[in-house]
This record gives C-alpha cells, structure tokens and sequence, in this order.
C-alpha cells in the first residue's frame, strides 16, 4: 500500500470532491458514526467554511436500535455536529424487526428516514459516506449474485434516492474514489473519535464475509482499486449499450394511442443483437407493467422463450412477466399492461422446447 493511500484527505482535495455541490441551496449528510461518515461531516465543514455562498448543512444519524451501544454513538455525532456548527437530529426505526434480512430491511428503513427528513428539511440532495473499499464489496457481491454489466457498474456518484419514488431527491456519494483509510487518517490526524460498528464484522452477514476476504484478493492483485476500475469499465461500456439501445427504441417501436401498449416489428426485433433485444424489452415490460423492474434472469428467459416461438413459427404466443403481456402475433410484437390476476393461463399452446406459463 502507497502512503498516499493511508493519508489524511487535504483541503484541496476536499474542495474537488464537494465541487459540484456548493451551488446546492441544501445537503443532509447521513452520520452513523463510524470512520467514514465522520470524516465526512469534517470534510464537508471545512469545506462549506470557505465558500462565500453557503448551501445549509443538515446532519442525520438514524438509530437502528439494533446494537445497546447505538443510542450513545448517535448522542456522539450529536455532540461533534454542534461543536462544529452543524444542525444534526437522531431518527430511530422503531418497530418490530425482522428475523431473516435483517441488513436489507435495515437499508430500506434508514434510506425511508433520510427521505422524510429531506423532504422536511427542502434538501434535495442526501450525501453518504460510501469508499472505494464499499464499492469494491458491492462489486463483489453483484459477481457472486451473476450480476450483468449493470449490476457490475455498482454505485454512482449520484443516483435516484432509493425507495424514495418520484419525488426527486437524488444520493450523492462524492467519497465513493477515496480509501477508507484516508478517511481514518483524516479523523486521526484531526484527533476526532469514532464508532465502530461489530456487525461490519459479523460472519452472518454476505457484506462482512466478503469483507474478510479482501485481504487475500488483494494479494493476488485482486484489490479495492482494481474492483472499483472493474466497476468504471463496466459502467463505461453500459452507457455504451444503453445508447444503442435508445436507437433501436426510436427506430423499432410505435406506441398506442388507445392503450398503454409498444409494438415492434418482429423481424427487425430478432435481428438485433441479444443484449440490445434484451434491454428493449425490458425497458418495455418495466415502463407498462406494474410489478417494477424485472429481474435480469427472468427476462433472459422470457426473450429466449420469444425467440424460440418465432423460431418455430407459433403464432399468437404470449407470455406474461412483470405485470405486462408479450404477445407475438403477426408480423408485430407487442407489450401491454397485464389484466389483473385470475390464474390463467396466459401463454398459447407451445410447441419443441417452449413451454406455457401460468400468470402468478
């Protein structure tokens, strides 16, 4: 490991990192505690002291109640935040926890808080204190789960604030290139304390096992930097894709304007390479159906079924997935919104190795 990989983050580095977000009128940083988000909360106020416009700065730690130690961590966020002139509140997720997906539920719940709390505070922007290293484990986790190239590309700088619907607040992760290292060196050198967190040890956890293992990646050269380049090239090459895939869209697909429907051509549809059929499809069955995104490998299977009915000349075929209807009849190919649920079958009669699926 370089010394520049395990030293404090300067001020000049500081100042690009938050650069784009100085024009921002409001930033709610969500502090847990531990090393990252309080090096986070220092680097953003020293940051925001030396801009002459000022967007306002909102500190929220969110309180799982999950560990006896948690209500103390967020009274020590509290107590930094005021001695460093930052607005901080505690949320708590209260309720009855569950027994199995504990960690996923976790997620939703404090991404769930911090959405309220913006929407309270007229912040459309909520920062988060993600590292390389949390996006080298990301990238690993979406490999064992036999991600596709979107999956691989992990997180973003910005994105949509998960579960947060349309209402426009966007994540930001300005420290998603820095080591957590750097951060520790940082709150070191700063002579600030911080949490630590056993369940980002704890074996049960896929997150924390993988964690274990990046010593030893490492070693063969498999570290969080070259991970986290993975997950550049990939989302490099995605941009790519997903460019082609507006082509196709444009050139390939009509819309109705009697019902929520898109038809395509289906000769022109099956001459498309597969990875580019397949986003095109997706894209349709996620904008008219009702049941969300589609998962990567039930998509695979329902355009490779679509292919084998065209194959095998079966016409009309239909296929239900999502909440929408693929229907293959004449010389189109059309998807819709699925009528409600009554246990029908809805795929006609198939023939070789195409077989029927019931809507569920």
């Amino acid at each position: 490991m370089s010394t520049a990989e395990a030293s404090p983050v300067t001020a000049a580095e500081a100042k690009e990192l938050f650069s784009d977000l100085d024009r921002l009128p409001a930033l709610l940083l969500a502090v847990s505690g531990g090393p990252d988000s309080t090096a986070l909360m220092l680097l953003m106020v020293r940051w925001w002291r030396t801009l002459q416009i000022k967007p306002k700065l909102f500190a929220v730690t969110v309180d799982h109640g999950l560990r006896a130690e948690s209500k103390r961590e967020a009274a020590e966020v509290a107590r930094l935040a005021r001695k460093l002139g930052v607005a901080h509140a505690t949320l708590r997720w209260t309720g009855k926890k569950p027994a199995a997906g504990l960690q996923e539920a976790a997620r939703a719940a404090r991404y769930g808080l911090l959405a309220a709390a913006a929407r309270k505070l007229k912040a459309t922007h909520v920062v988060t204190a993600h590292t390389r290293d949390d996006q080298a484990e990301t990238v690993l986790i979406r490999m064992s789960r036999g991600s596709g190239l979107v999956g691989l590309a992990a997180m973003t700088r910005i994105s949509p604030l998960p579960g947060d619907g349309q209402r426009g607040i966007m994540l930001v992760r300005p420290l998603l290139d820095v080591p957590k290292l750097r951060l520790v060196a940082t709150l070191r050198a700063a002579k600030i304390p911080f949490a630590d967190d056993p369940s980002n040890r704890d074996p049960r956890f896929t997150r924390a096992r993988l964690r274990g293992l990046m010593g030893e990646l490492a070693r063969e050269g498999l570290d969080a930097r070259r991970l986290s380049l993975l997950a550049r090239r990939a989302r490099r090459a995605d941009q790519a894709i997903e460019a082609v895939v507006d082509h196709a869209e444009a050139a390939l697909t009509s819309l109705s304007p009697k019902r929520p429907s898109m038809s395509m051509d289906a000769a022109a549809y099956s001459g498309l390479p597969a990875e580019i059929g397949l986003r095109l499809l997706g894209r349709a069955l996620t904008r008219l159906g009702n049941e969300g995104p589609v998962e990567l490998a039930k998509l695979e299977a329902l355009k490779a079924a679509l292919d084998a009915a065209q194959i095998a000349g079966i016409q009309p075929y239909r296929r239900s997935l999502a909440g929408a209807i693929v229907t293959l009849k004449g010389p189109r190919i059309t998807v819709e919104r699925a009528p409600p649920r009554r246990g029908r079958t809805l795929t006609t009669r198939p023939a070789g190795n195409v077989r029927p699926t019931k809507s569920r």
